[in-house]
Parts: C-alpha cells; sequence; structure tokens
C-alpha cells in the first residue's frame, strides 16, 4: 500500500482532515530519523563486509479504544554493507622480544618482524628502524624480510636492554605505515675480571703476632654469571715465597690478610706492598690482580694505631741523622753565601776618577744614564768651558753629523755679552731653533764662568806651559787672605831675579 494510500484511509476511518494526516506522518518520520544509532566495536572489511539485522518498532502507549486495530508494532530488516577502507600493515605482534650475545660480532642477525598489508596481502610492505629510538645505530634491519641483525659491538655492561621501533610502510601507498616495539636483550658474557671493591691501605702493630687477622679483602665483577660469582684470592706467585703475610680465602667471596711472623719494625721496613689474584670461576675465568699497602705503625696496648712514621735513629754521639743533615745544609748554604757575596764586592769596584795623583788637570766626567737608543750620548763639547772671547756663535755640534761644514766666526754680540743669563738663553735658543738637535728629552748641558773677575780665567786649559811665565805679584793687592799665596809665589820670583 503507497503513502497516499494510508493517509486517505485514514483520514475517511477517523473523520480526520487530509492536512493533518499529512502532518502527523511528517512528524512520525522526523522523529524515526533523529533516533540515535551508535557502534558497539570496530568494525574490520576484511573479516566481515555485510551485517544484516531486524529491527521491530513498536507503540508503549496504545489508546484502549483503537485496540480492535491490531498490533501497533511493525519489524524490518536492515542490511549494513562495510566499505573498504586503505589501512597501514599489520604485524603479525603487538611487540618483539629479541636476545643476543655481547659477544656478537658485527652483521650477526638476531631475529625478524614480520607486517603484512590486509587491504590486499600481495602488496610489498618496507622495513626500517626509527633512528630516535637507536642514535648510536647499533642495530639494521633487511628493508625487504624484516630481519635485525647488529651494525655495531655490544657491551652488556654498559648496556643490557636496547628498545627501538620497527616502522612498517606500504610501498604503494608510503603515506600508510605502522610501527612496533622491539626489545633487545644483551646475554651476558665473561669478559671482564674481578677486581678489589675499593682501594685497601691497612696497618699492622709493630709487636703483632703470627697468623693475626689484620684486613678483609672484597671483590667485584661487572659480569653477572648465571650461577652466581665465586672468587678466590692467593698471592701473587712472585710474592708468595718470601712475604711476611699470607693470604687465607674465606670460599664466601671474601679474604682476610694474616701476618706470618711476630713483631714488625718499621725502621728497617716500614710499608709493604701485597700483590693479591683475584680469580672467579666462571668460563672463560678472567683474574686480575690488586695489589694491598700495609703499613707498619706504633700500637697501643688495645692495638690501636698511634704513629706510622719512623722516628730518626739516634746515634751514640747524641745527634740523629736528620739533624747531621741539616748542619750539613747549613754549611753548604753559608758557604755559597759568602762566595756569592765575594763576587758582588768584586763586581761592584769600580776604576778611580783620576788614575794618575801627577795629573792636576781640569778633568770633565760625563755621565750618560738616560738609556739606550738616545743620539745624545757623546762627551760634552768641551769648547762651552772655553774664555767668553773665544765662544763661537757657528760652533759645530758634536754629537751629531753636520750637514755642511762651515768655518767658525766670532759674533760680536757673544764677546760683549757677558752675562749668564744672556749667555744660557742664546744657548737655548741656538738648541730649540736647530732641527738637527737631539729629540726633546735629551739633556744639553751648558757651563759659563763667566767675566770681570780679577784673576781672570783660573782654567788650567788656558794656562801658560811653563811657571816662568806667570806673574803673581798681583796677589799682594787682593788683601790679607791671598798673603800666604803672595809669599809664596812672590817670594819665588823675587828669587830668581836676584
Amino acid at each position: 500500500m503507497s503513502l497516499s494510500h494510508v493517509i486517505t484511509f485514514i483520514s475517511q476511518r477517523f473523520a480526520l482532515k487530509m492536512a493533518d494526516v499529512l502532518a502527523f506522518c511528517v512528524l512520525a518520520d522526523l522523529y524515526m530519523s533523529l533516533l540515535p544509532s551508535r557502534l558497539n566495536k570496530l568494525l574490520d572489511f576484511e573479516k566481515k563486509k555485510v551485517y544484516t539485522l531486524k529491527v521491530e518498532a513498536s507503540n508503549p502507549h496504545v489508546e484502549p479504544r483503537f485496540l480492535y486495530l491490531g498490533p501497533f508494532k511493525d519489524s524490518a530488516t536492515v542490511r549494513i554493507v562495510v566499505e573498504d577502507v586503505d589501512e597501514p600493515p599489520v604485524f603479525s605482534k603487538p611487540a618483539y622480544i629479541l636476545q643476543i650475545r655481547e659477544d656478537a660480532q658485527i652483521n650477526t642477525t638476531i631475529g625478524s618482524v614480520t607486517a603484512q598489508d590486509l587491504d590486499a596481502p600481495r602488496n610489498p610492505v618496507k622495513y626500517s628502524v626509527d633512528r630516535h629510538t637507536d642514535m648510536d645505530r647499533i642495530f639494521n634491519i633487511d628493508s625487504g624480510n624484516g630481519s635485525i641483525f647488529t651494525s655495531k659491538l655490544l657491551d652488556r655492561e654498559t648496556l643490557l636492554w636496547h628498545n627501538i621501533t620497527v616502522i612498517a610502510t606500504e610501498i604503494n601507498n608510503p603515506k600508510q605505515s605502522s610501527r612496533v616495539p622491539l626489545y633487545i636483550k644483551v646475554l651476558d658474557v665473561n669478559d671482564n675480571p674481578p677486581e678489589f671493591a675499593e682501594f685497601y691501605e691497612t696497618f699492622v702493630c709493630e709487636k703483632a703476632k703470627a697468623d693475626q687477622l689484620i684486613q678483609t679483602l672484597r671483590a667485584v665483577d661487572k659480569d653477572d654469571p648465571y650461577s652466581g660469582h665465586q672468587f678466590s684470592f692467593s698471592l701473587a706467585p712472585e710474592a708468595a715465597s718470601g712475604s711476611n703475610f699470607t693470604i687465607q680465602d674465606n670460599k664466601d667471596n671474601t679474604a682476610g690478610i694474616l701476618t706470618r711472623k711476630n713483631g714488625y719494625n718499621r725502621h728497617e721496613m716500614s710499608t709493604y706492598l701485597l700483590p693479591v689474584v683475584i680469580s672467579d670461576n666462571d668460563y672463560p675465568v678472567q683474574s686480575s690482580t690488586g695489589t694491598v699497602t700495609v703499613r707498619v705503625c706504633a700500637c697501643d696496648h688495645q692495638g690501636n694505631m698511634q704513629s706510622c712514621h719512623a722516628e730518626a735513629l739516634v746515634h751514640p754521639t747524641g745527634l740523629s741523622t736528620g739533624a747531621l743533615i741539616a748542619i750539613l745544609l747549613c754549611i753548604v748554604t753559608l758557604l755559597v753565601t759568602v762566595v756569592l757575596f765575594a763576587a758582588l764586592r768584586r763586581q761592584r769596584k769600580k776604576e778611580p776618577l783620576i788614575i794618575s795623583k801627577e795629573d792636576i788637570r781640569d778633568n770633565i766626567v760625563s755621565y750618560n744614564d738616560e738609556g739606550g737608543g738616545e743620539e745624545d750620548t757623546q762627551a760634552f763639547d768641551i769648547g762651552t768651558l772655553r774664555n767668553p772671547e773665544a765662544i763661537e756663535d757657528s760652533k759645530l755640534r758634536r754629537d751629531i753629523v753636520p750637514e755642511a761644514l762651515f768655518l767658525p766666526r766670532r759674533t760680536p754680540a757673544a764677546r760683549d755679552n757677558t752675562d749668564v743669563r744672556d749667555f744660557i738663553n742664546q744657548r737655548l735658543k741656538e738648541n730649540d731653533t736647530d732641527p738637527t738637535a737631539p729629540p726633546y728629552d735629551s739633556l744639553a748641558t751648558y757651563a759659563y764662568e763667566g767675566t770681570g773677575s780679577v784673576a781672570d780665567s783660573l782654567s788650567s786649559l788656558e794656562s801658560v806651559t811653563t811657571d816662568g811665565d806667570q806673574d803673581y805679584d798681583y796677589l799682594s793687592d787682593w788683601g790679607p787672605r791671598f798673603k800666604k799665596l803672595a809669599d809664596m809665589y812672590g817670594g819665588v820670583d823675587s828669587d830668581k831675579d836676584s
């Protein structure tokens, strides 16, 4: 029956208008479309492609007067078709656990992983390792068959477990890929020798008795054998025969150091080095040699250590060896000091300024202490000390090489100017205006004895060669202070005249 026939039947049966019946049907259809529908489980096209359901609808509130019309319910068959969607490859396991010995060589195969594209089982899959989980590139994988193999040597003591991730990607659609965790355990191999658990440095009392326990030894091993550690301790062969100590193996991975004799003398031997061999019972057997330092010390009556330093032996003379060495060092130091002092005295000794006592002439000593690198390092020009009348205006400098040679000439102004200040100012002006003068930090010295003295010039540079040419009668006119000189020199002239 069509929808139009249903609407006509309802309107005639219940005396309803056609518009009311049509509105009722629209509201009913809208209500049915709003009924919720949800998926309880995920669908898998590869497992089941079609689902068939029987749906029944009933009216829970029925008007009693309409019961004779029959049951107010209906049922329908719903067929649900699952559409195929391209999915990434699926691994055969949710996670993989592999094992390998730590002594495995490079390119050793550990195992393999498998993944398949369920949409098209024949589609090829490419495998790779996520390098973010294997930064050191210790492992690699065959991109075609998924075989895992090593690319570097392994060390269980460094890292026991390696957790990496393997990626499977569709070759036809690289966007479809999946990941799976891979846990690789490195199996132990006995490749490390045992060693002392700590550095052992013990002591023995000078009054110790034989077979006395002075130290307990323990060992550790980086390896982890399946049956547990079983260490053995013994003295090294080179020290076993003449050693003053023995090793007692306690068979519980510990050992004790025992004394072999009664009494020890720290003045004869203050320290003993005891080599101990430690071995394990795994395959292959690994062993190592550790050294125990034993010091001889002075102890009290209860065996407590007091001092481990050997005091100096006392000689019959009353002086110890240390005191004799100290005295000898002091004597040597004193001798070296005396020799150095004498050498310094010789270096400081200088030659006298006046070599001969008979040389009574005026001597000019020049000191050039300005340091190296200066041009003004020659002796002063002695011409500046001459009589003012002999002063020359264009006197050539002796401390530099002149650019041109000029004949000296006398300057009337210099002859007439007898004042020391004018003379110094004139020399200073000449030095400032001279382009060939030394640098500004050079020292220029000028000496001028002046004019106007009654005795004229006293310089021996202009003195005559013989005393006979001198007339000393004027000394009597200088007053009582020069009377002695007048008697000495004046008397000589009078004697000559007579």
